[in-house]
């Protein structure tokens, strides 16, 4: 493999405008804010319909400011707003934002591909400059793949498999049970927005998504699906949230492979979450030989710098290509669509 280190980080923006929470729960709490921190951005303050929580989350990470209201949040200018609400909220927060401003929302965009549109439409209408928090395009381990890939170390990618199998403690997020959509759109979404990462957008899918007795108030909780990219790229993901029987079997596995080499690694947050496991990654540029690849963090929390550096570079003009603009996440969202249409439709019957 080459000698240069494999790129795993994104680079911080130089005049980093101050961020304001619109939403102070768990994932600004154990993400967002730890990552920001990493990387010494300003941070203005937070809202939170929750009051209580908006004050704890402020106590806890020293923010100089908590907003009593969303009108007094939104008064703010020359920030960039996080906004980070369940997404059945998003659609009308997005509305409300002021013009002209800048954005990181949180995924899904929307509950389905209706509300993606009218958040798209909003966006463009009041001239926001706004991004999705797909934010596993930015892991190190990701964005090394994305390196190997970009360097040619891989030769032509012709193989891109995501298997999980462990157990989720979906108890964390009660609004979940509200969903009609559930595995697809606030998990398996981050592999589906990879995948269009590693290999632009498929042709199609085949799509089947479904609940588990463990977790009978949950849409689905279980998903395997296959992208066609055309007769010599094979792209599939199988994810099972319901694996109960110890860590021995547990894994989330990523696999790359080329024409030259291949990548295989671990997304270790999934696992034990939220305390997780360490992430690795290993390479094989051509025969028996692998490579572990030192990693300079891990999924969670360190793929949000990347998100919102990407944000605030596209912002100040840093950088050219804002890469989960609301739409490129648009895409996204339509093959989430697509994957439910499938589900929706069933398989093929068997001839008689």
């Amino acid at each position: 493999m080459n000698r240069t280190a494999l790129n795993q980080s994104w680079p911080r923006p130089t005049r980093p405008q101050p961020i304001v929470f619109l939403g102070g729960g768990g994932i600004v709490n154990d993400a967002h804010i730890p990552a920001y921190r990493k990387l010494r951005l300003p941070l203005a303050g937070v809202y939170d319909p929750d009051q209580a929580r908006a004050r704890a989350t402020a106590e806890r990470w020293k923010l100089p400011r908590v907003f009593t209201s969303l009108d007094e949040a939104l008064a703010q200018r020359g920030v960039v707003f996080d906004v980070a609400v369940p997404p059945a909220e998003l659609v009308a927060l997005v509305k409300r934002l002021p013009r002209g401003s800048a954005a990181l929302l949180q995924k899904p965009m929307g509950r389905n591909l209706a509300e993606a549109k009218q958040i798209r439409a909003a966006c463009r209408s009041r001239r926001i400059t706004a991004a999705v928090n797909f934010q596993l395009r930015y892991s190190p381990m990701m964005l090394a793949i994305r390196d190997a890939i970009a360097r040619g170390l891989l030769g032509r990618v012709i193989e891109v498999e995501m298997h999980l199998n462990y157990e989720t403690p979906w108890q964390l997020w009660p609004f979940l049970q509200k969903l009609d959509r559930v595995e697809i759109l606030v998990h398996s979404i981050h592999y589906l927005d990879w995948f269009r990462s590693v290999l632009g957008d498929p042709t199609g899918v085949y799509a089947r998504t479904v609940k588990h007795p463990a977790h009978p108030k949950l849409a689905s909780s279980r998903t395997t699906a296959i992208l066609d990219y055309g007769d010599d790229i094979r792209c599939a993901m199988s994810v099972n949230h319901a694996h109960v029987f110890g860590p021995r079997h547990q894994c989330a596995t990523v696999r790359v492979e080329g024409t030259r080499g291949a990548a295989v690694g671990s997304l270790g947050v999934n696992m034990n979450y939220p305390r997780g496991e360490p992430d690795w990654l290993e390479i094989n540029t051509g025969g028996h030989k692998w490579k572990r690849v030192p990693l300079k963090g891990s999924w969670f929390p360190d793929a949000f710098k990347g998100t919102m550096s990407n944000l605030q570079r596209f912002v100040a003009g840093e950088d050219r290509v804002l890469h989960t603009a609301v739409e490129d996440a648009y895409r996204t969202m339509a093959l989430v669509e697509a994957c439910h249409e499938s589900d929706a439709h069933g398989a093929t019957p068997i001839p008689r």
